[in-house]
């Protein structure tokens, strides 16, 4: 069965009827932040948590230890992916400087070049060569950065998306533990915290999953397992240096 025709804008066309295609390739960037950075806030700050407890802190020190370390991993997550990002971000701004160097010096080398890239993805040598000329006399530097160097708009770097999307989604994801350590009554504090925050994290992991496109219950289990060997490393430790400190 022959499918419906695509328009520009990237829908298909059904009669008279324009159903738009859905991806999510657009959302790697701040998906992949948001994501990690929800993860980790209720994962080390459960974890944190939840070593605390363990070595028979009191409520007071271990909400104290709770928000200490909702801030810091705040602030850290943000420092830590905007330089990451900046260094991507760099490296494609290079990539794309010394294209355009390449182009000025030798444009039918790089229309050769081009060519040869359409060449090995299917096209004939002489389709792949109007292709190629047609582009180059459009935009030949978009052509080539997006071509021969892989670099589009929805993939490229943003470091101050990237940063004030981890900061925000873990102090979301840190604040879920820190929750429960308010309402929670002592004696139950480290249960609740612990089932608490594997429902926290099953959940957070279905919903990246579905926006990127992907099984949620596959990304739940994963994340829940991993989840839940953290904390209980953490509790573990927490719970043999309390026994020795006391």
């Amino acid at each position: 069965m022959e499918s419906a025709p695509r328009t520009r804008s990237g829908s298909r066309k059904i009669g008279r009827m324009m159903l738009p295609e859905k991806h999510f390739v657009n959302r790697v960037g701040w998906l992949r932040a948001g994501v990690l950075g929800a993860n980790d806030g209720i994962l080390s700050t459960a974890s944190l948590i939840l070593g605390v407890a363990s070595a028979a802190g009191s409520h007071g020190s271990i909400l104290i230890a709770g928000i200490s370390g909702l801030v810091a991993g705040a602030m850290s997550m943000a420092a830590g992916e905007f330089v990451s990002v900046s260094s991507q971000a760099d490296s494609e701004e290079a990539d794309i400087a010394r294209e355009r160097k390449e182009l000025a010096a030798d444009k039918a080398g790089e229309t050769d070049e081009l060519t040869k890239i359409y060449v090995e993805r299917g096209l004939d040598e002489d389709l792949a060569r109007q292709v190629s000329q047609k582009l180059m006399a459009k935009d030949a530097l978009a052509a080539h950065t997006r071509d021969e160097l892989g670099i589009s708009d929805a993939m490229s770097a943003r470091p101050v998306q990237a940063a004030l999307t981890s900061a925000i989604s873990f102090a979301t994801g840190a604040a879920l533990p820190l929750a429960t350590v308010v309402i929670a009554p002592r004696a139950m504090l480290i249960v609740a915290v612990a089932v608490g925050s594997l429902l926290f994290l099953a959940c957070l992991g279905a919903i990246g999953a579905e926006a990127g496109g992907a099984s949620p219950l596959k990304a739940s289990v994963r994340v829940t397992f991993w989840g839940a060997l953290a904390m209980a490393v953490t509790a573990g430790i927490g719970a043999i240096f309390g026994t020795m400190a006391g």
